[in-house]
């Protein structure tokens, strides 16, 4: 294989993605603003050790992008403790497991049967740590509290994880916080799919309701790189626990050139974050009401269905894969019959309500055996710029390769 095979690869990947509808729950779209940071040469350096204190010379500018991403979160999260080096949301909740936990622990965790991330579970196990699944409402679509707190009061784990990869409503924070103080549990949020909701101040604010810290991708409704975040209010021996656990405990170099793609996104957030927000909320219930009036059965009728950017309706494999080839990206949850939608990069592509019915409409009729990839191409030619952004650039662009 040759060069010039990588890049055409690359090309037609551009030019899949887009003449197609990217409703993955977990992925977003980055500005040009973002991305001309990921070709700096921050992406050859390395800045191990603290701000300031670096084990290697020339970061002197490195310093001042990193006490700017630290203080650009705590404004946007507003809070006094941020840590802006984990790689990914695993690493991130690796790195909160250890500052909060022996080894062959006990944390518990959403079921992810029900939405829970693999790495409240799997993950965990590197640690030796013992996950136990809180009780699920399925009525709520949401941790059942009185179940969960009976739980905690009985296995009193070490830590709780509130906040999953499937998240339609918000969880119950308050009325666990009450019990993880009681008996002595550290409460976590993982905040990856909805820190974009909570930027924009359209979700619950987990900070303010009672969670020791959050932990976050910055990638998915928060439409940065993909790295990840830590925050909250925590000081003294819990913050240099953190800190510790993160760098050198489980990161090394920090992925700089994503690092000060992460701080844009963060000016960006402060900027338009609010009015993204709201809109992702208003296309996720406006797509899952059109999917239910045209008979899909999607989840969480009783209480309108979502409070997020996804949408979840009843399916199998089968029906990704014909998805799929009319060019609408979505995908079944694992070990479940539920399929995720995410309207969040749709969202930032300009869509709107509208756009939210007509994509109900071409999901309908593709799951009855229509063939619309022709009249997918043709919504998608019409929404090719990024919006939200500080300027308005082509989304994908197969001419670069």
């Amino acid at each position: 294989m040759a060069l010039k095979d990588i890049y055409s690869l690359l090309r037609a990947h551009e030019e899949m993605i887009s003449s197609s509808l990217p409703l993955i729950a977990s992925e977003n779209v980055t500005s040009m603003a973002v991305r001309r940071c990921y070709l700096s040469d921050f992406g050859h350096r390395y800045a191990m050790g603290e701000v300031g204190e670096r084990a290697y010379s020339g970061c002197r500018y490195i310093d001042e992008i990193e006490r700017l991403a630290i203080d650009l979160t705590k404004k946007l999260f507003r809070c006094t403790y941020a840590n802006v080096r984990p790689i990914s949301g695993t690493v991130a909740n690796i790195a909160v497991y250890r500052a909060f936990t022996e080894c062959e622990g006990k944390i518990a965790a959403t079921p992810v049967e029900f939405g829970g991330h693999t790495s409240h579970f799997d993950t965990a196990s590197i640690r030796g740590l013992k996950t136990v699944k809180l009780p699920f409402s399925l009525k709520d679509f949401t941790v059942d509290a009185k179940r969960s707190n009976e739980l905690i009061r009985r296995e009193k784990p070490e830590l709780v994880m509130l906040g999953a990869s499937v998240m339609l409503f918000p969880h119950p924070v308050r009325e666990i916080a009450e019990v993880c103080e009681e008996v002595g549990s550290k409460l976590v949020y993982d905040a990856s799919h909805v820190l974009g909701l909570i930027a924009g101040k359209q979700f619950q604010d987990p900070i303010r309701e009672g969670v020791v810290v959050v932990t976050a991708s910055t990638h998915k409704t928060f439409p940065g790189p993909q790295r990840a975040v830590i925050f909250g209010n925590v000081e003294g021996e819990e913050a240099r626990a953190i800190d510790y656990s993160v760098m050198p405990c489980c990161v090394s170099n920090h992925h700089l050139h994503s690092l000060a793609a992460y701080a844009v996104a963060c000016m960006e957030m402060l900027e338009f974050g609010e009015s993204y927000a709201k809109q992702i909320v208003r296309n996720a219930k406006a797509l899952a009401e059109k999917l239910a009036s045209e008979g899909i059965r999607v989840i969480g009728e009783e209480r309108g269905y979502t409070e997020s950017h996804q949408v979840v309706f009843e399916g199998s494999r089968k029906e990704q894969e014909i998805l799929e080839r009319n060019g609408i990206f979505v995908n079944v949850w694992p070990s479940t019959s539920m399929i995720r939608i995410g309207v969040q990069e749709v969202t930032r592509l300009g869509m709107k309500e509208g756009e939210m019915e007509h994509i109900a409409e071409l999901i309908t009729r593709a799951l009855k055996g229509e063939n619309v990839r022709e009249e997918v191409r043709e919504l998608a030619s019409g929404f090719d710029k990024v919006h939200y952004s500080f300027d308005s650039s082509l989304a994908y662009d197969p001419s670069v390769f």
